[in-house]
């Protein structure tokens, strides 16, 4: 079995950056500590409302990347737009509400076939990798594999807030949405809420390639540093 790859969201550093309106951190720079440290790539999230990453970095991380980007975003012609323009290794589709903090819930991939059709194809035919963040749910998996998307990202939101007997139903859903989307031929990424303190089980899941991890890596990088952080992770899921 393959090592599982790390993807390390920085979309957090620029929260602190906007929430003063300043130019710091340089999200570059945070980006190369955590590429330094191991990272297989980097995850960004382009949300319509730009509370955080905004299109500029989009533009600038292009350049200053040595490994993936991935770029996370909904549906919506804007940013499909500096997608096309951009040309990410990765795009990754997501559902995306004004109101969450987060992202909630896995994109409804089944019940948008049509809407989602066009947008996966122009990504594809520039070369860009596209991923859907989805639930771990075999219908959401048949919707990908008929969309010809590579990737699929099971939503692991609710594995991270589940305890005692809902823990173990979330990670054995997760085991079989695995299974069955390796079965589709499709590639298998997971994420959401992962820490150190819960990843652990998911490492003996057959068949994940990257799990793209934020919040939990930028919230300890503030006690030992970005680079000890994304060591610290990477260390857990080689165990």
């Amino acid at each position: 079995m393959q090592p599982i790859k790390l993807g390390v969201n920085i979309d957090h550093a620029a929260t602190l950056r906007q929430a003063r309106g300043v130019d710091y951190p340089d999200l570059a720079e945070i980006a190369a500590i955590a590429e330094k440290a191991g990272a297989h790539g980097i995850t960004l999230h382009l949300r319509e409302d730009r509370r955080h990453i905004q299109d500029a970095d989009v533009y600038r991380l292009r350049k200053t990347l040595t490994t993936r980007m991935n770029l996370e975003m909904a549906n919506n012609p804007d940013v499909v737009r500096v997608a096309l323009d951009v040309v990410p290794d990765e795009v990754c589709l997501v559902p995306e509400r004004r109101q969450e903090l987060t992202t909630e819930g896995g994109l409804d991939a089944a019940g948008q076939l049509e809407a989602l059709r066009p947008t996966v194809a122009a990504l594809a035919a520039q070369g860009t990798q596209v991923s859907l963040f989805v639930a771990p749910d075999r219908r959401q998996l048949d919707a990908a594999a008929a969309l010809g998307a590579p990737y699929v990202e099971l939503h692991t939101g609710a594995y991270a807030n589940a305890s005692g007997d809902a823990l173990k139903r979330e990670l054995d859903a997760l085991h079989e949405a695995a299974a069955y989307g390796a079965a589709l031929g499709l590639k298998v990424n997971a994420g959401h809420g992962l820490t150190l303190a819960n990843v652990g089980p998911l490492l003996d899941i057959p068949n994940l390639d990257t799990l793209n991890i934020g919040h939990s890596i930028i919230a300890h990088a503030l006690t030992v540093g970005m680079e000890q952080a994304v060591r610290a992770m990477l260390a857990a899921i080689r165990r």
